[in-house]
């Protein structure tokens, strides 16, 4: 490995510069401003909401702070305040390599965008990048460690790389049964899903926004299925964007744990809830993992 490279892996990373960006929240609707900045070395990723003034308003992005996972993953604090969709920026962190950040915005829910990651990959991407002297660690699996919940499933097992792989089934024919299964590292990122979206069924959009809920939603941010057909006019960015979504979504979840994962990650109708759950479940499973850094795990390789 060159040494650049190995720098690059080895170490804690932040923004070289601040990250301003703006957008409305797909569930809230509301406009809302960000502030990325850079952080210290082993601060981790803070979310700060500048709204609120009359209590502790920095949420730490933790596996314990997930409160709820309803069409997204929402964090919280001890006192009430909370920070909704966060997981599209999340997975841009962690395939980027920023592990320690001051997210800064004047409202309730991060933006959508365009849906994907791909716009924040965009907007740190201009801020740049900085080592830090601290080294980075990795959660590296040693044990499987699986969670069921009807259908639906999510594990981590053991392997020398990280890895997703995920399978989905709907029964439209606009989706279907999709699969991937491939190593995932931030060019793989880059290439293979980050500007794949997020999707949704029309004949859910009044029953959501009845409950408070894609009041922002648009075919400018949403993929919309109607019965067998896409009804965006520009179509979808890959035949498979749908399932590369959900491997998309399970990255930006996984990384509430603060630390980049050394093993396969295994999804199967998996969504927020029970991404979360398998958090919780490897939190509670420390003989199942272990916390390296890069350069003892190189050491044990050779």
């Amino acid at each position: 490995m060159a040494a650049d490279a190995f720098q690059d892996r080895a170490f804690q990373h932040t923004l070289r510069a601040p990250a301003l960006f703006a957008g409305v929240g797909v569930h809230t609707g509301a406009h809302v401003r960000v502030d990325v900045r850079p952080a210290p070395a082993d601060h981790g990723i803070v979310f700060v909401r500048s709204d609120v003034a009359d209590r502790d308003n920095r949420v730490p992005a933790t596996g314990e702070a997930v409160c709820k996972t309803q069409l997204g993953t929402v964090i919280g604090n001890a006192a009430g305040v909370t920070v909704s969709t966060i997981e599209h920026l999340m997975a841009a962190f962690a395939m980027l390599g920023i592990d320690n950040a001051v997210v800064e915005l004047d409202g309730p829910e991060m933006p959508i965008m365009d849906g994907s990651s791909e716009p924040f990959v965009r907007i740190l991407d201009r801020a740049g990048r900085r080592a830090q002297e601290a080294p980075r660690r990795y959660i590296e699996i040693l044990e499987p460690i699986e969670v069921v919940d009807g259908d639906k499933r999510a594990a981590l097992k053991p392997a020398g790389r990280f890895e997703v792989a995920f399978e989905i089934r709907f029964p439209t024919a606009a989706i279907g049964v999709q699969k991937i299964d491939m190593a995932m590292d931030g060019p793989a990122f880059r290439r293979e899903l980050a500007d794949c979206r997020t999707f949704g069924f029309l004949h859910e959009v009044e029953a959501l926004r009845a409950m408070g809920l894609a009041r922002g939603g648009s075919m400018d941010n949403v993929v919309v299925i109607e019965g067998d057909r896409v009804l965006n006019p520009e179509g979808l960015r890959r035949p498979d964007e749908f399932v590369r979504h959900k491997a998309l979504d399970a990255i930006g979840d996984l990384f509430v744990l603060g630390s980049p994962i050394i093993g396969r990650f295994e999804g199967e109708l998996a969504g927020h809830a029970v991404n979360n759950q398998l958090v919780r479940a490897l939190l509670a499973r420390p003989d199942a993992w272990r916390m390296r850094t890069l350069v003892h795990h190189l050491a044990e390789a050779v």
